[in-house]
Order: C-alpha cells, then sequence, then structure tokens
C-alpha cells in the first residue's frame, strides 16, 4: 500500500471557488451568497493527437498550456457568471458589483492569460525598457540580465499590486485553499477543514512557479541567440516564447520530481516563494469549498473507472 501511486490531481483557483481536474472529468465548486454550493461539471476530452504530443519532452508543455487555456476559461466563465455579492458579507468589494471584464482580467493574475498575451506584454515591455539603457548598459550580457531584471519586477509588481485588490485577494486565498487539498490528499490524510487548514498553502506544481521558470529559462536562453538591433532583438523574442514555455515546463516538472532529494529539493523554492504572494491563507469556509470541489471529482473519477473496469 505504501508503494501505491495515488492519481495526479490538478487545479485552478475561480472567483468564490475552485476548480479541479482528473484523468476524466473537471469539477469547479463554488460558494452562492445564500452558502449554498454550486458545482460545473465538464468531462475530459481525450484527444489522440494531443496524447501522443504530451509525451514529447518540450513539446508536452505547450500542449498542456491550451488544453488548460481551454478547460479553464470556461470554468472560470462559469464562476464570474455565477458571480454575486451579499451585502450582508464583510467581504463585501465595492458599492457596486464589479464588472465580469474586471473580475476576468483580475483574475487573469494566476490565470492562462499569463501564458498567451501576457506573455508577449512581460516579454517585449522589458526588452524595450533595456533597450533605452543600452548608452549606459551595453553588450549582449548585459542587455540580458538588465532585461530579465525589468521582467522579474514587471512581474512581481503586476502580481502584488492586484494581490491588493479585495477580489483577487479572495481568488488568492481559494488559490492556497486548492494548494492545501492537493496536499493534504498526497500526504494521506483525512480531507477534513483541520486536517487541510495544518497544510502548506505551497506547491510544487504551481503554474506560478511555472512563470517565474520562464524568466530564468527565457535569460540563459536568450544568451545564445546575440541581436545587433531591437527589431532583431524582439522578433527574437517573439520567436523564442514556444520553447521558453516548453523548457519551463520541464523544469517545473523537474523541481517535483526532486523535491524529496536533499540540495536538488532547493531547486524549486524560487517558485515557492512566488507563491508566497500568489496564494493568500484561506478561511474555513473556503477550505470547505474546495473539498467539496476535490471530493466530488474524486467520485466521478472513481465511477468512471468502476464503468470502464466492468465494461471490460
Amino acid at each position: 500500500m505504501g508503494n501505491e501511486q495515488k492519481p495526479i490531481y490538478g487545479g485552478q483557483a475561480v472567483v468564490e471557488g475552485v476548480m479541479f481536474g482528473g484523468k476524466h472529468h473537471y469539477i469547479t465548486a463554488i460558494r452562492r451568497k445564500d452558502q449554498t454550493i454550486e458545482y460545473f461539471h465538464l468531462p475530459r476530452k481525450h484527444n489522440q493527437k494531443f496524447a501522443k504530443l504530451k509525451k514529447i519532452p518540450f513539446v508536452r508543455g505547450l500542449v498542456s498550456i491550451i488544453e488548460a487555456s481551454g478547460n479553464g476559461t470556461k470554468h472560470l466563465n462559469y464562476s464570474t457568471d455565477r458571480y454575486d455579492v451579499d451585502p450582508e458579507e464583510d467581504y463585501k468589494l465595492t458599492e457596486q458589483e464589479p464588472s465580469k471584464l474586471t473580475m476576468i482580467l483580475g483574475v487573469a493574475a494566476i490565470g492562462i492569460l499569463s501564458f498567451l498575451f501576457g506573455k508577449f506584454i512581460f516579454t517585449l515591455v522589458p526588452t524595450f525598457l533595456a533597450a533605452l539603457f543600452q548608452p549606459v548598459i551595453s553588450g549582449h550580457f548585459g542587455q540580458i540580465l538588465l532585461e530579465s531584471f525589468f521582467k522579474l519586477i514587471l512581474l512581481l509588481s503586476y502580481i502584488y499590486f492586484v494581490s491588493l485588490t479585495p477580489l483577487i485577494k479572495r481568488v488568492f486565498q481559494y488559490h492556497g485553499a486548492e494548494h492545501k487539498v492537493i496536499n493534504c490528499f498526497e500526504n494521506g490524510l483525512d480531507l477534513t477543514v483541520k486536517n487541510v487548514q495544518a497544510q502548506s498553502r505551497l506547491h510544487y506544481r504551481c503554474g506560478s512557479s511555472f512563470i517565474l521558470f520562464t524568466v530564468f529559462v527565457g535569460l540563459f536562453l536568450y544568451l545564445f541567440f546575440p541581436t545587433d538591433s531591437l527589431v532583431e532583438r524582439v522578433l527574437s523574442r517573439i520567436a523564442l516564447i514556444p520553447f521558453v514555455l516548453g523548457i519551463s515546463f520541464e523544469v517545473l516538472q523537474l523541481t517535483n520530481k526532486v523535491k524529496n532529494v536533499p540540495i536538488l529539493k532547493y531547486l524549486g523554492l524560487p517558485g515557492l516563494w512566488l507563491q508566497l504572494l500568489t496564494t493568500k491563507e484561506p478561511k474555513d469556509d473556503q477550505v470547505e469549498v474546495a473539498i467539496f470541489s476535490f471530493k466530488e471529482l474524486v467520485r466521478r473519477e472513481q465511477e468512471t473507472a468502476q464503468h470502464n473496469a466492468s465494461s471490460i
């Protein structure tokens, strides 16, 4: 029993809830203002072409991002569509309910926009900023270091400032609840509020770590592609985005595999440090929502597994 491999589950925080995904299903649970729990379910579609590509190192990361984009957006849209504010609650956001566009753009701080449109912004803006300092800091290596510095500062500043808004703070709390539930499950403990709250809100497989790794991977990758002009540099940065994402995904997987290995476990620390910004300690009621979501996913996964076994 001790060597039995546990299923690997992933998740995502949404507005007033948590989404978890397994081998066959995706489940989102959200809490409505009347305190009831509402579920949103989507079966996981198995694309044979995607399945083959996900076995290829450095390619599987891009495929996973595309897949996460499609599924994550649907669950995020569901949560924003069902979003409502209870004026009696102490977490009332503003005198007026925020627009759906505001909520979607805010939640994108930890969502898939960070990998698509946001990736272009966080790649190109630092490139232009570094070019402004070229009269002072010239040379290929110096410009790349400066560019990576601006990229890191821009990323950390963006996450920090959006985390100050009440709405995103609550999303980050649900993000922490998601991690705590996964950690509780992976540690073999019963999913009770007490057990879950005792877990760390940080996790090695988090997408926040992935975002940070793209900064460091980009720094080393750009060293092999010297450019003479700003136009060439911009074009090279755009062309290298898929490679940066693919390599960063492999780094993320590696840090998760060696997290229990002495010395090597420290490779994942920078990603965990970033999660101190992208997660917040959840309240008990938020942990309850995450537990409901996870248990519903496990129930459906087990039903599907039993059905498949009986069909053989």
